[in-house]
């Protein structure tokens, strides 16, 4: 309760300040557009198909868990501060979501996974109406967050219009061939044995694009909490389909899979930790995994050379 009302009194200090804010027009004086993302992700985004034309900040760093953030005092001046805001929706980034909602009055506050038809969106198994946000790892739906910052930085910046129709198109086609690596890395593995168990069910689109079987232990949002029975469920899983690799996450902690490594060990089945996988945030940046596409191919790689 505590952190909830600290979380709603850093909401009011935002709304008061920003309110306290005059709609500003983007120079076009050469000066580049303040772009905000939350998670980084939507960052590699912005940087590819903005290029020179924008200064990007992204406000969840690697190992930093978007179900679980807080706006902190010192988010509230680069919020401020940004011509635009992209964040990915979808209940992604919990209790800030009321504060982009505010938002939206004052500046361009963008939610990229919504520019996603909802037939193509996944939705959680336990609450048939609440939609997983975790898109990002369909390729195929990824594209359409990149159409939405394509568009709204045009809105912004008309004057670039071909620079940013041209970045964006690139940035298509290398989607486009990382797709491919994906599916051809994926046949190497037997049908039988593409099963990902993981800490929270972050890889949803993951295995319906590509064809896995996905076992999270806690639900889409960190949140969730695991009992007994969940990770029993989990060894179980593991002993009948005799699977012998699970994976931890970046921003999650690694103490409910070992739970269940340990699980299958007292069941006399051995399980090791496949790898660590990037989930709801990217690596290090300056890294290939503080990018996208090494990101993107450091999972399918570490997946596939566990499972095979």
């Amino acid at each position: 309760m505590i952190r909830k009302g600290l979380s709603m009194l850093l909401a009011i200090m935002v709304f008061i300040s920003l309110a306290a804010c005059t709609n500003k027009d983007v120079s076009k004086d050469g000066k580049k557009i303040k772009v905000v993302t939350t998670i980084a992700q939507i960052a590699d985004i912005v940087k590819n198909v903005g290029g020179e034309h924008v200064n990007v900040i992204s406000l969840m760093g690697p190992g930093t868990d978007p179900h679980l953030y807080n706006a902190v005092q010192g988010d509230i001046k680069k919020l401020n501060d940004a011509d635009v805001i992209f964040y990915n929706g979808l209940h992604l980034e919990g209790q800030m979501g009321e504060i982009f909602e505010k938002m939206q009055e004052q500046k361009p506050t963008i939610p990229v996974a919504e520019n996603i038809p909802d037939k193509y969106l996944l939705s959680d198994p336990s609450s048939p109406s609440i939609p997983d946000p975790h898109v990002w790892f369909d390729i195929s739906n990824w594209k359409y967050a990149v159409e939405s910052v394509r568009d709204n930085l045009i809105a912004l910046d008309e004057a670039n219009k071909n620079s940013y129709t041209k970045n964006a198109a690139n940035y298509l086609t290398e989607l486009s061939e990382l797709n491919d690596y994906v599916k051809k890395r994926t046949k190497e593995i037997s049908e039988e044995s593409r099963v990902l168990v993981t800490a929270h069910d972050a890889f949803n689109y993951f295995g319906e694009a590509y064809g896995y079987e996905v076992v999270g232990l806690q639900g889409l949002s960190t949140e969730s909490e695991y009992s007994v029975s969940d990770v029993q469920h989990i060894v179980d899983i593991l002993v009948d389909r005799d699977i012998k690799g699970v994976f931890v996450e970046s921003s999650v902690s690694e103490r409910s899979i070992k739970a269940v490594v340990e699980g299958a060990k007292e069941a006399g089945h051995e399980v090791s930790i496949g790898g660590e996988l990037y989930s709801d945030a990217m690596g290090e940046e300056g890294t290939e995994e503080g990018t996208y596409f090494g990101m993107f191919k450091h999972n399918v790689d570490t997946i596939v050379d566990s499972l095979k």
